[in-house]
């Protein structure tokens, strides 16, 4: 159950519309089919037997009753058919032991076949009638008389299967019609959404910065929250950023004199002064670089290429470490494309291979593997040392460093994980195949 409903849930407003509109035209339509001749198969039975009871009148207007209580009809009906035998059309008169018939029946006699709570009368040839009946007691007569008239139904039948086959072919055609001129409706009417999907396209690719404003009222107010929304983020953003900064600027000369001074008092001072001044620096660098992490541009329209970023990456690294010779081999397909803005992208795979720089023995691997439609994981190994299991999870904290003799400030993998959860994704080490670290940065594709 909660499955058909979970399917239910992912359709489109469009199927959702259609679906909607095939049940209830599919209801209307069957209830119409069968109704309908129903409906005409009541009004044929009333009409023949309207035209029967003129013949019962005939009836009862040419009736004699002889002195010695003979019945008898004056002159004989004027419908032609209860003459001709085995016409379809009867009657039958009963008075006591008296008993007159039409031509038409040939000599015998109406007779009953009762199945369950239907009661049928057939006639001459065996056939089903529709027939009506009544009884009086002329004047003078000792016995009532009983007369019944009857006509075969096959007729009737013939001329309502001759229109229920009609009916159908007029519903299946207002069917169609209905269901055609409806579909046309709901894609006419969502017109509207498909031009705010093509314009959020537009937007995701960085071909435009805002929505129109050309919307039915019912969307308008939407796509007005919205542009309001884009602006107020790249507003936030570009003035963030612009603090962030003017504030690294104005503290990094200021804290660069007070260190130089620092080194210039005795060593008992030095100790205890550095390691305040240091833990500032630590701080700065790290409200720093999450301000730097805080979000893309333009929100939409996200797209880096990890291929492009790597490369050029590397060939920094590769003047800065040149000592060490590390080879970075770059497996990533150059058509790949990540949703994470450029910059927040070089802060992370720079982190990343920077630690593969410093603790690799002399190769980094990097590639990409899927890890379904809307996410890629992008995996950085190296050949070194590695790190203890015990101590992945705590290595991810901030300021932590395990290893001392090496420069840095320990901040670098907990920006990594900041900037990865804030693309809404993620940031995982283990053991690679090489015998060193695997940092795996789960980020969603480009679309």
């Amino acid at each position: 159950m909660r499955s058909r409903v979970s399917y239910i849930g992912k359709l489109s407003l469009k199927s959702r519309l259609l679906l909607a509109t095939v049940i209830w035209l599919t209801v209307m339509v069957s209830i119409a089919g069968v109704g309908i001749p129903v409906l005409v198969n009541d009004y044929l039975v009333d009409a023949t037997k309207e035209r029967l009871q003129l013949s019962m009148t005939e009836i009862s207007t040419n009736l004699q009753l002889a002195e010695d209580q003979t019945l008898s009809l004056s002159q004989p009906l004027s419908d032609p058919r209860f003459q001709q035998r085995f016409s379809g059309l009867y009657w039958s008169i009963s008075a006591g032991s008296q008993q007159l018939r039409s031509p038409s029946l040939a000599g015998k006699d109406f007779y009953e076949d009762v199945k369950g709570p239907l009661k049928e009368i057939h006639g001459a040839r065996k056939e089903t009638l529709i027939t009506i009946s009544d009884s009086w007691l002329p004047d003078g007569s000792q016995h009532p008389v009983k007369v019944m008239i009857g006509i075969d139904e096959d007729p009737t039948e013939d001329v309502l299967k001759s229109l229920t086959s009609k009916l159908w072919v007029i519903l299946s055609m207002l069917f169609i019609g209905v269901l055609v001129l409806i579909g046309l409706q709901v894609a006419w009417s969502l017109l509207p959404l498909n031009d705010m999907q093509r314009e959020l396209v537009a937007l995701k690719e960085g071909k435009q910065d805002a929505l129109s404003t050309n919307y039915p009222q019912e969307v308008s107010p939407l796509v007005s929250d919205l542009n309001a929304l884009l602006f107020h983020y790249h507003e936030l953003l570009s003035r963030a950023r612009h603090h962030a900064g003017n504030l690294s600027h104005a503290l990094k000369t200021p804290l660069s004199v007070l260190k130089n001074d620092i080194l210039t008092l005795d060593e008992e001072t030095q100790k205890k002064l550095l390691p305040s001044v240091t833990q500032i620096q630590t701080q700065i660098d790290y409200h720093l670089g999450r301000a730097r992490v805080a979000g893309s541009m333009n929100i939409l329209a996200v797209k880096s290429n990890p291929c492009e970023r790597v490369d050029a990456i590397t060939m920094a690294f590769d003047k800065v470490y040149a000592s060490r010779e590390i080879i970075v081999v770059n497996e990533l397909d150059d058509a790949l494309d990540v949703a994470v803005d450029p910059a927040d992208l070089d802060e992370m795979l720079g982190n990343v291979l920077e630690n593969g720089y410093k603790w690799a023995t002399s190769l980094v691997r990097v590639y990409a593997v899927d890890a379904g439609k809307e996410t890629v994981q992008l995996c950085i190994e190296d050949d070194g040392d590695g790190i203890p299991t015990e101590e992945m999870a705590h290595v991810l904290e901030r300021s932590v460093r395990l290893d001392e003799s090496v420069p840095g400030t320990g901040l670098g993998l907990n920006i990594v994980k900041e900037i990865a959860h804030s693309y809404r994704g993620k940031l995982d080490l283990c053991n690679g195949r090489m015998g060193g670290l695997k940092v795996v940065l789960t980020v969603k594709r480009a679309r």
